[in-house]
């Protein structure tokens, strides 16, 4: 009977623990953050217990979120009921997902040192796997744009360390109708991305030194122009790289970096930072009105409500 009340009563920790709301972690810097979020907002643990979570996205038709455990090689299912589930296992230790418009899961992943593509149906196939017959170092972020091209990020995180074939550079790369062409390849690690939602402007996060979020000028044909300087995070106090990046729809740019998720305006403006209990990598906004932002941090998920709607 001892065991039984021990055993029930780590069941109702356990499942505590996943409803755990934390209260207001919202450093503001700006009132026109007030704007966008609410500096009163709760953060909610949605699941705990993973290894190193990344790549987060949203699936609108079926209503559940994607994300990826790198070192457990598993991309996950959460659903809004609280189920987790693994949903592609193994899964070449896949980091970034995104959907591209005929509803394929478009997947960077490390070990596989290339962007594949999962379909509806569950049918897998490579999609983009070297460029000028060398293999990537190890995809990393990846994005679609509304014309069906890939861009993505190219660091070497994932890479075994005894490559030899590789390509001497970390680059951002654009896919599309079966040419890839290296858009940037002076970065020094260059990881999350996201356009406008103009998509004039490419965004590229730089993790490492310097600790700097770019961006580059797009041409109406998708041409990427050179990059400039958006904002410098060096200074920034607390834990954490530049990673992770999403727009809303005024254009307004959510990243993981030194704190947490900060907030900027579509100028370059540090509108604020949002602290979680672990360190985030990774943002995606989702929900039925795209007002919940999703956000892998170290071993969790967690979620805050935001008031602009987000961009997938």
């Amino acid at each position: 009977m001892k065991s039984l009340i021990i055993l029930i009563s780590l069941l109702v920790s356990h499942t505590l623990f996943f409803q755990q709301v934390y209260g207001q972690h919202v450093k503001v810097l700006n009132n026109d953050l007030e704007r966008l979020v609410d500096p009163n907002v709760s953060i909610e643990k949605l699941a705990g217990g993973l290894k190193f979570t990344e790549g987060p996205v949203w699936n609108s038709d079926g209503n559940f979120l994607l994300f990826s455990d790198i070192p457990d090689n598993t991309i996950f299912k959460w659903s809004p009921d609280g189920n987790l589930e693994p949903f592609r296992t193994p899964s070449n230790n896949a980091n970034g997902l995104t959907y591209d418009q005929e509803g394929n899961l478009i997947i960077a992943e490390h070990s596989g040192r290339k962007i594949g593509k999962l379909s509806p149906s569950g049918a897998y196939q490579p999609l983009v796997e070297s460029f000028k017959g060398i293999k990537f170092n190890s995809p990393n972020d990846v994005i679609v744009d509304s014309k069906g091209a890939i861009l993505f990020t190219d660091p070497p995180y994932g890479r075994d360390k005894a490559a030899v074939d590789t390509l001497g550079f970390n680059g951002v790369f654009r896919h599309y109708k079966g040419k890839t062409t290296l858009i940037a390849d002076d970065l020094y690690r260059p990881n999350g991305l996201a356009l406008s939602p103009d998509e004039r402007t490419l965004y590229v996060a730089n993790s490492g030194s310097p600790k700097k979020y770019m961006k580059y000028p797009v041409s109406k044909g998708g041409k990427v122009g050179k990059g400039s300087l958006f904002f410098d995070a060096s200074s920034l106090e607390g834990q954490g790289n530049p990673d992770g990046i999403k727009t809303d729809t005024e254009g307004n740019l959510y990243a993981t970096g030194p704190g947490g998720v900060l907030v900027f305006s579509e100028d370059g403006k540090h509108l604020g930072t949002i602290s979680f209990p672990e360190s985030p990598a990774n943002i995606a906004f989702g929900g039925p009105d795209m007002k919940t932002l999703f956000v892998t941090a170290r071993t969790g998920l967690y979620s805050i409500k935001v008031k602009v709607p987000g961009k997938l």
